[in-house]
């Protein structure tokens, strides 16, 4: 093995792996463009919070992890439902919150 191969070993990489990193990656960049172009402004929400662009980013991957840790304990297998959930989990976050 090279040494790429052997760091990288302890986890399983898969595709989805890496599609998963690189749309984290990507979200990252976009509002980090979106900061330089289109300053933040705080704004309160729908439960009285005031949020930035980077809060609701952060709510809506915490809320899509534990809407995807429910699926599986309490449907199992296909996560497909359970990421169009959290696709409109994301929109309702970054709508009203």
């Amino acid at each position: 093995m090279d040494t790429v191969t052997e760091h990288l070993a302890w986890m399983a990489w898969t595709w989805q792996t890496g599609a998963f990193f690189a749309v984290i990656a990507g979200l990252l960049t976009l509002l980090t463009v979106l900061a330089l172009n289109r300053p933040e402004v705080a704004r309160p929400g729908v439960l009285g919070i005031t949020t930035t662009r980077g809060d609701r980013l952060f709510i809506t991957l915490l809320g899509s992890a534990f809407i995807h840790l429910a699926w599986l304990g309490l449907v199992g297998g296909e996560v497909h439902y359970a990421t169009a959930l959290s696709l409109l989990y994301a929109a309702a976050v970054f709508r009203w919150v």
